[in-house]
């Protein structure tokens, strides 16, 4: 999934993940009207930015992260 495909997905409240069920990203609320997407370890709470400071390099490679249909 592209950068946009994993925010787009995210902000319509599908699951999206990288690599495995353990590591989701989400959305966090920074600021009033600011966000940030982040993927955040389900079993230790280790959390990174989905992408670096540049805003574009992601943390992951395009092919790791998926959609899980909720059933």
């Amino acid at each position: 999934m592209t950068l946009e495909e994993i925010k787009n997905a995210v902000l319509e409240g599908k699951t999206v993940y990288c690599g495995n069920t353990n590591y989701k990203v989400i959305r966090s609320k920074i600021a009033f009207d600011e966000y940030e997407f982040l993927i955040v370890c389900q079993s230790n709470g280790y959390t990174v930015g989905l992408t670096w400071k540049d805003g574009f390099t992601m943390n992951g490679q395009e092919s790791e992260f998926f959609i899980k249909e909720d059933k």
